[in-house]
């Protein structure tokens, strides 16, 4: 109860100090938006539940409608989300993922450095398809288990997180942020980024930081022995083949789906109704693994918060709050591409490290938006840069969920979360802006 009310109150202070600055509705705004994202972050309240308080907040406080605000839970793709977690919960039941995890595991050397490379890579291969979080409860316990060093048990912990976060951006689906931008550009018409077109985009990116992170945590280790080997299993059973089989279908499906301009026009079907039908298809006897008590399993709380997310977006586009705050930073737009890149991927970093990404970039993408609009840069570019870098926070353990998950394992100190993350913070910021100059650019 006291954290309700300490949010109630900062949320009047953040109100009084933006009527400086802003009008009445937009300060109102700003201040509904602080209170949200506490109660985000002090878990005074279930996720599900602050994420609903828009439906109720924004009509009270003549921010939106009620239509317009309930719509946005409705959002398409949103179901993009629930056919690859209906997919995830599959994997899991079957224990595919155990069998591509020991696999994958297989291939590096029993070293620390071996061990390292091997826990980051498989987080990051099981994020791109399954959720960060889910990867990263996953795949502690290995890390754990493999040793009793405390030095190298934090290694390992740090590895899976942020090899998680690095590979929730391969894939559409992989971070809830990669999944706002999709709907934000439906939402202002934007040329929408197809499912493997994104992967071709950010897969460099992903590599460049799967060599380099690992390596990092390497050091120092010496020959720090495992306690103890990773089990291996021989044989897929019937179950695990027929869904690798269902796998390789929606894989083919997407490939043939995808355009290739100006050779190919693709199929032209929707890609979150091929991914529905592909999760929905668990559920067919017989073909399928999961019956609908496993839909329990489905984060509704984290749909929700889709939903708030979409919500926030629309009303800082709706009242103007974008465009004001955009016309703010206006002075950044005579600054040269480079440096308008450098100083977005910096910002939205460093403050997803202390609040919810989900929050942020739903906050953050209409600004940019507008801002985009009046440097007249592209825009697409610009708003991929601000949503893989809402990912891409390493420093504190509030930042992302996998981090929040290694810090709970107890082998992660958040001093030594703090002290890498920083370096890879600024590696990622470097990186981002590299890739999408030399490379995302000529695409985009």
């Amino acid at each position: 109860m006291k954290n309700i009310f300490l949010s109630i109150i900062v949320s009047i202070v953040f109100f009084f100090v933006a009527s400086s600055i802003f009008s009445e509705q937009h300060s109102i705004l700003i201040a509904l938006i602080a209170l949200l994202v506490i109660l985000w972050t002090n878990e005074a309240l279930p996720i599900g539940v602050v994420s609903l308080l828009p439906i109720v907040l924004f009509p009270a406080f003549g921010i939106l409608d009620i239509k317009d605000v309930t719509v946005n839970y409705s959002n398409t793709t949103i179901f993009l989300f629930m056919g690859g977690f209906m997919i995830a919960i599959a994997t899991q039941k079957t224990n595919l993922h155990k069998y591509i995890s020991n696999k994958l595991l297989s291939i590096f050397p029993s070293t620390p450095r071996g061990m390292i490379y091997s826990l980051a890579i498989t987080s990051a291969l099981l994020s791109s398809v399954l959720s960060n979080s889910t990867t990263a409860l996953l795949l502690i316990p290995v890390a754990i288990f493999l040793s009793e060093n405390i030095k190298f048990k934090a290694r390992l912990a740090l590895a899976i997180a942020y090899g998680a976060s690095i590979g929730g951006i391969i894939t559409p689906i992989g971070t809830p942020p990669n999944l706002i931008l999709f709907g934000f550009m439906q939402q202002n018409n934007l040329e929408p980024i197809a499912f493997l077109e994104w992967i071709v985009l950010v897969a460099p990116l992903a590599f460049i930081m799967l060599m380099i992170i690992p390596y990092l945590l390497s050091i120092g280790l010496g020959d720090i022995k495992l306690d103890n080997e990773v089990k291996m299993t021989e044989k897929l059973e019937p179950a695990q083949k027929r869904l690798l089989f269902i796998l390789l279908g929606l894989i083919v499906t997407l490939l043939v789906n995808s355009k290739i301009e100006p050779y190919y026009s693709g199929l032209g079907l929707n890609e979150t109704a091929i991914l529905l039908s592909f999760g929905l298809l668990m559920f067919v006897p017989k073909i399928g693994f999961i019956e609908w008590e496993d839909a329990k399993n489905i984060p509704y709380e984290i749909i929700f918060l889709f939903g708030a997310g979409f919500a926030i977006a629309l009303a800082f586009s709706k009242t103007g709050l974008a465009g004001v705050v955009a016309n703010y930073m206006l002075s950044l737009t005579n600054l040269p591409v480079i440096v308008l890149i450098l100083i977005i991927a910096t910002l939205i970093t460093f403050t997803t490290e202390i609040t919810s990404n989900t929050a942020l970039i739903s906050i953050a993408l209409p600004i940019i938006y507008s801002l985009g609009q009046v440097a007249n840069i592209n825009m697409t570019l610009i708003l991929m840069v601000a949503t893989i870098c809402a990912s891409y926070a390493f420093m504190l353990p509030i930042a992302t969920p996998p981090n929040a998950i290694a810090m709970s394992s107890g082998a992660v100190k958040v001093k030594d979360m703090a002290k890498f993350g920083f370096v890879f913070n600024i590696l990622g910021i470097i990186m981002i802006t590299i890739v999408a100059l030399v490379y995302w650019q000529n695409f985009l």
